[in-house]
């Protein structure tokens, strides 16, 4: 690669000096106070692991009120709420989640954050032998977004109970559809024939913060819940394959009792999934809105930064393998500020702009193609009647302009100094094998087992360019079983695999999160990675530490911070995931016990702080 990674690395060194200038970003005043903290082992000790010094509690686990006045119902521990009470409790499967500071002390805030997926056998007191349409309206309950109220007290932070602010969004929220593709046929339903309202959301995975402070929220693998009839599979079209939306294959059988999850009844209601949702945190009142001119995919990740015209691009990955990294670029600028009359003049920003893919080329350099009706190929002979079209079915607009398919991009972030960004590849198994795409410079593994982090830089440290250079930040593994295919960017790097979750905090320290499947922890290649963990970077030197360690079965994934830093906010998602061991039975306990199969293990957001008060990381 002739792109030099020793600019990458200059250039974040020059952000941390930059930032020590300012006397705000590091705990003490020298840089050998980043990652300061004692890297802890990997383990498959059943329990939140982390350094010496800090401690972890629990505050928001699964069946969890979120604090809607009035309506406050209590766990079960027995999974027998209703379907209305988990519509006002914490949702199952905790994601991607940021905080918005409530005054300027920094001491209370709103915890916003994605709920993923179900874990049916968990949801419901008798598990799904036989579904019924209140566990179907359950399952879409505890799905989407909750919004909590948090502040910090002596004894730590506590969610504030009830709150003005508490709010579920779910997979029966109505909400608006906006943008370009809103009222296309493509969108067009009998329920709603002006294609521009609908019901949901849900199979929500990683995030996006505006800068005019709203929420937005991605829909991943929603293709998994809409069904219908084995046999209807030989009618379904190409485009709706090349989503994975196949009678047959559903993950869970909405469509027997909710009728719009049926293909073959209401072909166009899974066109109304799988889109970035705006949502007003502070406006408990405020419908949701799916912006259309992102682009719709198994949506993973919208990170928002500013370019150097004032604009706001997003980032976004596509998380299926061969699937690809998009960009989207706002038209107009941005209204600074995030009071309310700032995010009411931003209301539209992310309605009108231009969509890219991007091509990763070799020798560390790549461009971002435009999606537009007309453009590169991109028209009705193609199978693009309308600019909606290429929307609706961005994927296939970029294996018409010929974007780099990668190993599951996921969660993206961007440096707040350098302005440099970087990417999760998951992994891909089938890299390389029979009948599938083969290595390249941005994809060089072939059954990519343990997955990566890319990063590129903007032509011009702009936002806005249409063209960037690129390099390898790390391919994960374990260096003593494939020491040659496996590249961190230091001999200082703790071993990971599968990383997943990817967050910069204020200060510039690279928080990465892993999601290693929960059959394969602890076992063949993997054995000596433990549990799935996080661990924190600091770009400038290429040292990267493990910094916490989850129960067993779980992945982490969403991390945020308080501004002074002195927080940190992590989800432990899915403990107790059944693994292959003959069983059947969770994994775990946690948080509610300790031995496996005596309780339900519940997924939660962990607070994280320094004994001592300090910066979280240093």
């Amino acid at each position: 690669m002739t792109f030099d990674r020793r600019q990458f690395l200059q250039s974040g060194a020059a952000a941390v000096v930059a930032l020590l200038g300012q006397g705000c970003a590091l705990s003490g005043s020298a840089s050998s106070s980043v990652l300061g903290f004692t890297s802890v082992p990997a383990t498959l000790r059943d329990a939140v692991t982390v350094p010496r010094g800090y401690v972890a509690q629990v505050l928001y686990p699964w069946g969890s009120p979120t604090g809607v006045a009035g309506a406050m119902p209590a766990f079960a521990r027995d999974a027998s709420n209703s379907a209305a009470e988990q519509a006002v409790q914490a949702g199952m499967h905790h994601d991607g989640m940021h905080f918005f500071p409530l005054g300027s002390s920094g001491d209370r805030g709103l915890l916003v954050m994605n709920h993923e997926y179900t874990d049916e056998q968990l949801l419901h007191t008798d598990g799904v032998t036989q579904w019924t349409a209140e566990k179907v309206r359950k399952s879409l309950h505890a799905m989407g977004v909750s919004v909590i109220e948090i502040e910090r007290r002596p004894e730590g932070w506590r969610q504030v109970l009830p709150s003005p602010y508490a709010r579920r969004v779910h997979g029966n929220t109505a909400m608006r559809i906006a943008g370009p593709a809103a009222g296309s046929p493509r969108l067009r339903t009998a329920a709603n024939p002006t294609g521009d309202q609908v019901f949901g959301t849900f199979a929500n995975c990683a995030i996006g913060v505006t800068p005019w402070g709203t929420y937005l929220t991605c829909e991943e693998n929603f293709h998994g819940y809409f069904g219908g009839p084995k046999e209807a599979a030989a009618r379904i079209d190409a485009a709706q394959r090349r989503y994975g939306i196949v009678p047959g294959s559903q993950w869970a059988e909405y469509w027997r009792f909710d009728e719009r999850f049926d293909i073959t009844k209401h072909p166009n209601e899974s066109n109304r999934f799988g889109w970035v949702v705006e949502i007003d945190p502070f406006d408990p009142t405020a419908a949701p809105v799916k912006r259309t001119a992102l682009g719709r995919k198994r949506q993973e990740s919208a990170t928002c930064t500013t370019t150097k015209g004032g604009r706001v691009a997003v980032y976004m990955g596509d998380d299926a393998r061969f699937e690809y990294i998009y960009k989207f670029v706002s038209r107009e600028k941005i209204r600074q500020g995030t009071d309310a009359a700032s995010r009411a003049a931003n209301r539209t920003l992310l309605d009108d702009g231009t969509l890219y893919v991007a091509r990763y080329d070799e020798g560390g350099r790549g461009r971002w193609l435009e999606l537009a009706h007309g453009k590169n190929g991109i028209d009705a002979a193609a199978g693009f009647a309308s600019p909606a079209d290429v929307l609706v079915h961005a994927r296939l607009a970029g294996d018409v302009v010929g974007g780099t398919k990668m190993d599951r991009p996921e969660w993206i972030a961007v440096h707040p100094q350098s302005g440099e960004v970087y990417v999760t590849l998951t992994n891909n198994s089938q890299r390389g094998t029979p009948s599938r795409p083969p290595v390249d410079a941005a994809n060089p593994r072939a059954v990519n087992i343990f997955g990566g982090i890319l990063r590129w830089r903007e032509d011009g440290n702009d936002a806005g360019a249409t063209s960037f250079d690129w390099d390898h930040f790390a391919l994960a593994g374990d260096p003593a079983l494939h020491d040659a295919e496996t590249r961190y960017p230091s001999k200082d790097a703790d071993a990971f695999g599968s990383p997943d979750g990817l967050h910069f905090d204020s200060g510039g320290l690279l928080w990465i999160q892993t999601d290693i499947s929960g059959q394969d922890i602890g076992k063949g290649a993997m054995t000596a990675l433990g549990n799935n963990q996080m661990l924190c970077a600091d770009v400038a030197t290429g040292r990267i530490k493990r910094f916490l360690v989850g129960p067993n079965g779980c992945e982490i994934t969403g991390c945020t911070s308080t501004p002074d830093r002195r927080t940190l906010f992590v989800n432990i998602q899915h403990p107790g995931e059944r693994r292959d061991d003959g069983t059947g039975e969770p994994s775990s306990a946690w948080p509610d016990g300790t031995v496996p199969g005596t309780v339900r293990p519940r997924s939660a957001t962990v607070v994280v702080q320094r004994v001592d008060g300090g910066f979280v990381g240093t």
